[in-house]
């Protein structure tokens, strides 16, 4: 019988358990995909989740039912899923995982050939409208659900971004928040120099040390610690299915991803003269900056990894950036990696004759920056209004590919709503003026707040 379906967001599909999301909906949406993508063969992956197992293996009868082939890589990272299905060829991908929501929350990230993302404007709409429908995709013949196994081509992919030779004996401090960042780590960790200290490193969908999300200040403490105790060249930090990772400099300051994507550009576009940069619009001074002093032509797209990718693909971008700390690479079917990154970072530390903090700090110093603040308000849209109503008219430049981006002779903000909660996200940064960027900073939360 038709059900209704609301677990689909913008560029995923995310739900509580067993409310939302269930082995039901799951068949559904795994038969659902295979119509839509007209698919003969697709990788299907998943993470740690104690309810992840359950949901792949109804996946997986979905889309065997209607006559497709299921190539199974098991519990692994959204990249793995993005690898698998450019590598072998395959019509799509589906990833089981909730990222960093709560232990009762799972969800499915879904792409199509070449790792394309599958996003509302892309798909989710029509894969949804099939999902809820009575009628399902059915063959007489299903199609086959097989293991496959791409971990070691993966692994000498992720090696080709760095030249090992070059990599110095670092200390470096490795947390996955007991998500599955671990598995990658484990076919690195003999073929480089380096000494890890490893940090609630064991997969466990318990989450026993809280979900494996860097971005909240509480679940930074444990690396940040380690770093300190252990006196390591830096600290790495994963969320639950390791599409993103967060960086701790020697002292074991957090480093926000803003600063990160001027630090990758400038490394990626030294061996890429000329190649173009992708980026959000919610922090731009320090990337621009950079791209531009690297000899590279900066890009700018909405935010979010559907958007920065159909951008990067669009204009053939090297790299791109997120201050999220979403990064995604040419080479990497244009999509995002959370193990990349550190590697890059690990070159720069070994080879630059710098600490990471000293990598950052002028950065940092020359354009600080609030750090994304989030707020709950009851009309979204009218608040954008009201902060466009007191700022349009006294800013040098308004942009509006996301929300709106107000920038002055020497500050600037974005104001934007999520696509994935109910809220609106703020970001203000300055030239050189910590005292001016916190003023600010309050002067816009005020109105937000008002």
């Amino acid at each position: 019988m038709p059900i209704t379906i609301d677990c689909f967001k913008a560029y995923d599909i995310r739900g509580q358990i067993p409310n939302q999301l269930n082995a039901d909906v799951a068949h559904r949406i795994g038969n659902a995909t295979v119509e839509f993508l007209g698919a003969k063969k697709i990788i299907l992956g998943r993470d740690i989740r104690l309810s992840s197992s359950e949901l792949a293996k109804a996946v997986a009868h979905g889309i065997t039912e209607a006559g497709a082939e299921v190539m199974d890589i098991g519990i692994c990272g959204t990249e793995m899923v993005y690898f698998a299905t450019s590598y072998v060829g395959a019509d799509g991908g589906i990833m089981v995982t909730a990222s960093h929501n709560p232990a009762d929350y799972n969800g499915l990230k879904i792409v199509r050939e070449e790792a394309r993302p599958v996003s509302a404007d892309s798909g989710l709409v029509d894969i949804r409208a099939l999902a809820e429908r009575d009628e399902r995709l059915k063959t007489e013949r299903h199609g086959l659900h097989a293991p496959a196994n791409i971990f070691a081509p993966y692994i000498d992919h992720l090696l080709t971004y760095v030249d090992v030779d070059k990599l110095k004996p670092l200390k470096l401090v490795v947390n996955p928040g007991n998500g599955g960042a671990g598995i990658a780590m484990d076919g690195l960790l003999g073929q480089l120099p380096f000494e890890f200290v490893k940090v609630n490193y064991e997969p466990d969908g318990t989450f026993p040390n809280g979900i494996p999300n860097p971005l909240l200040p509480e679940n930074r403490a444990a690396t940040s610690t380690a770093v300190v105790e252990h006196q390591a060249d830096m600290g790495i930090a994963w969320d639950g299915d390791f599409d993103r990772c967060f960086f701790f400099d020697e002292n074991g300051g957090f480093i926000e991803g803003y600063y990160i994507v001027g630090l990758l550009a400038e490394s990626i576009l030294k061996h890429n003269p000329g190649g173009k940069v992708v980026h959000d619009p919610r922090l731009t001074w320090n990337t621009l900056d950079i791209v531009t002093a690297s000899g590279g032509e900066a890009v700018q797209s909405k935010s979010g990894h559907s958007f920065i990718k159909e951008k990067m693909r669009e204009v053939d971008g090297i790299y791109g950036g997120e201050m999220s700390a979403h990064h995604y690479f040419r080479n990497f079917s244009y999509a995002d990696s959370g193990m990349i990154p550190w590697l890059l970072v690990a070159e720069l530390v070994s080879t630059s004759g710098k600490s990471l903090s000293e990598l950052v700090d002028a950065c940092q110093a020359k354009y600080p920056a609030s750090g994304e603040i989030n707020r709950e308000v009851k009309d979204a849209r009218q608040t954008l209004a009201n902060l466009y109503e007191r700022y349009a008219g006294e800013a040098a430049s308004v942009d509006d590919i996301d929300g709106y981006s107000f920038e002055f002779p020497e500050w600037r903000c974005n104001i934007r709503m999520s696509n994935t909660e109910p809220v609106v996200r703020l970001n203000v940064e300055s030239r050189g003026d910590v005292a001016l960027m916190q003023a600010k900073t309050e002067e816009v939360l005020k109105i937000l707040e008002g």
